[in-house]
């Protein structure tokens, strides 16, 4: 049973080994407890780096892994604070992500699919039978608990997950990620438990095609789509596809939330429970060489999100009513400067891979989406960057051609010029490298979204730079 210790240290009952994963805030490493030899991976929160809010999104977080315990959920085991520091106890996770194990299986069908889909209907059930919701579905949060074959999928990170009261619809803020986004989210209406529903069927939708439902390099476009509930089956990949699992998907990715199935009438789905007879057993090759492909992008996104926390060094500490400054807006420089490679698609009629940006979280008083994207999240075992969601390298090698290489060594040296433009000052410079059409948030303006040089040139001019100019770029994994 997880507990929160405050009078005993973590080195008392716990010995730490390697290090899994780093953020901004946090590391993630490997440990042992001292009484029963198991091992777990510890992630370690610096608490001095936290603001208040941080403070209680960490407490939320705890409180509600503590309720959950299921072997589809990575457990959360024990909660020890200390001066300085908070220590986070989980499973240690090591078969990597359930999509990147897929692609190198020899054999994949619409019933492994159904396999799949029925473990995470399992969790998101049992988490809704407690009155949470996760509020952030994605690829990146389902993990395999071994890497031993047949190894139990296991849905984490609860970072943006919330407590609602039963069937009750409230507006809990702006939170997620913008492929997995329901339509009341993006109405900004009350929204409740089936908001992960949704989240699900656009995942069954890729678990059996390789691609998303809704996609388009324009985000307000993407948005439009899945308010619409804008999404087809188109030949010849879905004639292949049992008229049971369209139907499955057809209502998990209902508009009305009121009429969308539920989790556990999904899991009572005969496509769901009764796979051997209802679900194809014929194996998709073309799926799996899409999914390739999607995990692919989406780790160069990822990639791209790295080499950005860079700016992380330009500031001192975290202050949410800070101005963005121009290191603030790489993120944003980033997706424009490599909007053509990421937007290069893959083999004729294939869709591309699904807008999968950092997660967003902009609720009514929180700050802007451009600084909230960038706080520390919970990933276990992932090499994960806190905060920086979809940056994460899997425990699987995933194989990547030389023009993704190349891509990503491209992207690598036009963010190392515009790091040192922004260190040495240097404006011509980097709007030379800049889109002259550059967006960013400006939380002094509540959030306002603003456009073009003038604000960056402002910043430039009449900003004190406080932050150490000896910041470095890592070249991010290939």
């Amino acid at each position: 049973m997880a507990t929160t210790a405050t009078c005993t240290r973590f080195t008392d009952d716990y010995q730490l080994f390697e290090e899994l994963g780093k953020g901004a805030f946090s590391v993630v490493r490997r440990c042992v407890k001292k009484t029963s030899t198991q091992e777990y991976a510890a992630k370690i929160i610096n608490t001095k780096k936290l603001s208040a809010r941080d403070h209680q999104k960490l407490e939320r977080e705890a409180r509600i892994c503590r309720l959950l315990k299921h072997p589809n959920i990575v457990r959360l085991h024990d909660s020890i604070s200390e001066e300085g520091f908070h220590y986070l106890v989980f499973d240690l996770v090591t078969g990597g992500e359930l999509f990147e194990d897929i692609v190198a299986r020899e054999y994949y069908s619409e019933a492994d699919a159904s396999h799949c889909i029925h473990q995470i209907l399992e969790s998101v059930n049992h988490i809704h039978q407690h009155d949470i919701v996760h509020r952030d579905l994605k690829p990146e949060n389902l993990l395999l608990a071994s890497k031993c074959k047949g190894a139990a999928v296991k849905l984490a990170d609860f970072g943006l997950a919330i407590e609602v009261q039963g069937e009750q619809q409230a507006w809990f803020g702006f939170a997620g990620t913008p492929g997995y986004l329901s339509p009341e989210v993006l109405r900004k209406d009350p929204y409740g438990k089936p908001v992960d529903i949704w989240a699900c069927g656009v995942i069954l939708y890729i678990l059996l095609v390789g691609y998303p439902p809704f996609w388009d390099e324009d985000q307000h476009k993407l948005y439009q789509q899945i308010k619409a509930g804008a999404y087809d089956f188109p030949s010849p990949e879905w004639d292949t596809v049992t008229p049971e699992a369209k139907n499955l998907i057809n209502q998990m990715l209902t508009i009305n939330p009121a009429k969308r199935i539920t989790a556990d009438q999904a899991l009572k789905h005969p496509w769901v429970c009764q796979r051997s007879t209802v679900a194809s057993m014929m194996h998709r090759q073309e799926t799996v060489e899409c999914l390739r492909k999607f995990n692919a992008r989406r780790k160069l996104k990822g990639a791209i999100l790295t080499t950005m926390l860079v700016s992380r060094n330009f500031s001192v500490g975290r202050q949410s009513s800070a101005p963005a400054s121009p290191a603030a807006s790489a993120a944003g420089l980033a997706g424009q400067a490599a909007k053509s490679l990421l937007n290069k698609k893959s083999d004729g009629g294939v869709k591309p891979q699904s807008n999968n940006k950092n997660s967003l979280v902009s609720p009514a008083q929180e700050p802007a989406p451009l600084q909230t994207a960038m706080e520390p999240q919970t990933t276990v075992v992932h090499n994960a960057t806190d905060g920086i969601k979809g940056s994460t390298e899997s425990c699987n090698t995933t194989t990547e051609d030389e023009d993704l290489k190349v891509r990503k060594q491209e992207i690598v040296k036009i963010t190392e010029q515009l790091i040192e433009a922004i260190n040495n000052g240097d404006f011509e410079a980097y709007t030379k490298i800049c889109d002259p059409g550059l967006t960013s948030f400006e939380p002094e303006a509540l959030g306002n979204l603003v456009e073009g040089m003038d604000f960056h040139k402002f910043y430039f001019e009449n900003r004190e730079w406080s932050y150490p100019r000896t910041a470095s770029l890592s070249t991010p994994p290939s």
